[in-house]
């Protein structure tokens, strides 16, 4: 027999051996599906039962325990970042020993609709750097050389979130997460109003309304002075339209830096105005937002979760049960 003969041989083994363990394969597949439907089939009302109560207590458990989230972003005054995050772990503690008094006495009488009260920094990293009014550019603030500073031995995005830098940003959001929907006299009014009822920092949240004021006060009546001023220039500069150029335009020259001050007189004024608004109360809040709906994790999704979870469970019985019987009868043997 030839070399060629011998070669065709083993490859029609080969083939014939390959083509057996396929139609093996196929053939162990066919029985586990087989079995698979017979196992459904005896067991089609149990996996029904316990994917109906399934989806009948995640349903009950979605609505009982539907969580929302309500959001606070406050504006501290000058110095009253620590006071404020101080005042929200007061809270948070009172939740957890369920102070009930304590609760009742700052005007919330049914804390226990309250599962989380938190305080966080809205990051502006921009406004942080950028919050001097003289500066021409962010990089001659003082608060941008001290991020400069920080990040030299560090991550730029952990200075940006870090405690010391974040306590330093102009807003903050305070996070009160409740188990059911709430009105905001409910609890939202009362958080702010025990927030702002610190006597010490009224006292100076008084003083710096009064001294705004007196500023305010200060800037119109010099506004009112220029004004004279400028008229009386003007009526100069009619009075001398004749007479040398020398002297009408150092008039000209005196009326320009007159109209240039009460220009920034004005911008002082606005700002002046807007921070009055701003210290209105000591924590000012900026935007109230209630009753979002918390969808995080597993919350409003338990409908879906159990049955799959009750199946798996059943299914793990199950196996376990054979495989429990399978080595107690090779026990035995």
């Amino acid at each position: 027999m030839s070399a060629t003969s011998q070669n065709n041989d083993n490859q029609e083994i080969d083939l014939s051996q390959i083509s057996k363990k396929i139609g093996s394969y196929y053939e162990r597949l066919n029985t586990k599906i087989f079995r698979t439907i017979l196992f459904l089939k005896r067991n089609i009302l149990i996996l029904s039962i316990l994917i109906a109560i399934g989806f009948g207590l995640g349903q009950f458990l979605d609505i009982t325990l539907k969580s929302y989230k309500n959001q606070i972003i406050v504006s501290p005054s000058t110095g009253g970042v620590d006071y404020l995050y101080s005042k929200i772990d007061l809270l948070s503690s009172k939740l957890g020993e369920k102070d009930s008094v304590f609760f009742k006495n700052i005007g919330i009488k049914n804390f226990k609709k309250i599962n989380l009260i938190t305080v966080e920094p809205v990051i502006d990293i921009y406004n942080f750097v950028n919050n001097s009014n003289t500066a021409a550019n962010v990089e001659n603030t003082q608060n941008f050389e001290l991020v400069k500073l920080l990040a030299e031995n560090t991550d730029i995005e952990e200075v940006i979130k870090d405690k010391l830098t974040s306590k330093n940003y102009p807003f903050h959001s305070i996070l009160i997460t409740t188990k059911g929907q709430i009105t905001k006299d409910e609890i939202i009014k009362p958080v702010l109003k025990y927030l702002n009822t610190d006597e010490y920092m009224n006292k100076i949240s008084t003083i710096n309304i009064e001294n705004i004021k007196n500023k305010l006060y200060r800037s119109e009546q010099e506004i009112k002075q220029i004004d004279s001023l400028i008229s009386q220039t003007a009526r100069s500069m009619a009075r001398n339209e004749k007479s040398s150029n020398l002297v009408y335009n150092n008039e000209n020259n005196q009326i320009n830096g007159l109209f240039g001050l009460k220009n920034n007189l004005i911008n002082e004024i606005a700002a002046q105005k807007i921070e009055l608004v701003k210290i209105e109360s000591f924590i000012k809040d900026i935007s109230i937002t209630t009753n979002i709906k918390n969808s995080k994790g597993i919350k409003d999704k338990l409908k879906y979760i159990l049955p799959i979870l009750f199946v798996f469970m059943f299914l793990f019985v199950i196996l376990f049960r054979g495989f429990y019987r399978k080595q107690l009868a090779k026990s035995k043997i």
